[in-house]
């Protein structure tokens, strides 16, 4: 089984950043990034964009909006490493394709699965959603619960989770010294 890293924190703490530069300190060939996000709007566009200029050409980037374990198991065995950004945004899909939560339940099944056989280093970057307000709405609330039950669960399966804040990495399990991956 590889180490896998769960780094997470708020919008804009720095947590892609933060996965990409340590991914790149470490490998500097044949790099997995599975992007999942669907670019729904142009300001959505813009910020995928700005994402890829941040990667260099030892990156091959594969979309998996929704068959995220898929992409993993496809490319665990020749990758040196996969970075998934994001979690939050994966779920988000999961949730516009069907509010069906045993069909997501299923996702997240396969998801855990494909982390514990994987082969090379997984770095997962997601967004903390449960420390702000109790949302108004009843989707908003449904999202910020699945996302803190799902966070659990790949939390407790990561060797190593980072917690970002404001552009600084907290170690909260797994060790600080040494690689990340």
């Amino acid at each position: 089984m590889s180490q896998i890293t769960f780094v997470i924190g708020g919008c804009r703490s720095g947590k892609s950043r933060f996965a990409l530069e340590y991914a790149q300190r470490e490998y500097d060939s044949n790099l997995i990034f599975v992007a999942t996000c669907v670019p729904r709007d142009d300001e959505m566009k813009d910020r995928i964009f700005r994402h890829q200029k941040a990667r260099d050409s030892c990156w091959v980037t594969v979309e998996a909006p929704i068959r995220l374990s898929e992409a993993i198991l496809r490319h665990h065995q020749t990758a040196n490493l996969i970075l998934v950004d994001c979690i939050t945004l994966w779920l988000n899909n999961l949730l516009f394709e069907s509010n069906d939560f045993s069909a997501i339940d299923e996702h997240v099944a396969a998801l855990k699965h494909a982390l514990s056989i994987a082969k090379c280093p997984v770095i997962l970057v997601s967004n903390e959603v449960g420390t702000g307000i109790v949302p108004e709405n009843r989707l908003a609330r449904q999202f910020r619960d699945l996302a803190g039950a799902v966070h659990q669960t790949l939390a407790a399966c990561s060797h190593r989770v980072v917690w970002m804040v404001a552009g600084i990495p907290v170690f909260i399990k797994g060790k600080a010294d040494g690689p990340i991956v």
